[in-house]
């Protein structure tokens, strides 16, 4: 076998492999849409119910506790000064 034969085969092969992988793609592509197709043809999904929007009623602002205000000021003051 010559080399241009062997050159030959190899091209039939290739053309032969890329043309096999690219008709499965096509069809993989196609039976995907008719399953989507199928599926939201028989299984619809149910309209979601349109909730009316609650309307939050205005919390009036609470007092901040001093003792909380203290600890977190204590806490960052003992951060930074960790970090020097």
């Amino acid at each position: 076998m010559t080399s241009s034969e062997m050159l030959m085969e190899g091209v039939e092969l290739m053309v032969l492999g890329v043309g096999a992988v690219f008709v499965f793609l096509v069809l993989l592509v196609g039976l995907i849409n008719l399953m989507s197709f199928v599926i939201n043809r028989f299984f619809p999904e149910a309209a979601p119910a349109a909730a009316k929007p609650k309307r939050m009623a205005a919390a009036a602002p609470q007092p901040i506790d001093p003792e909380l205000l203290a600890v977190i000021g204590a806490a960052v003051s003992q951060h930074r000064a960790r970090r020097t």
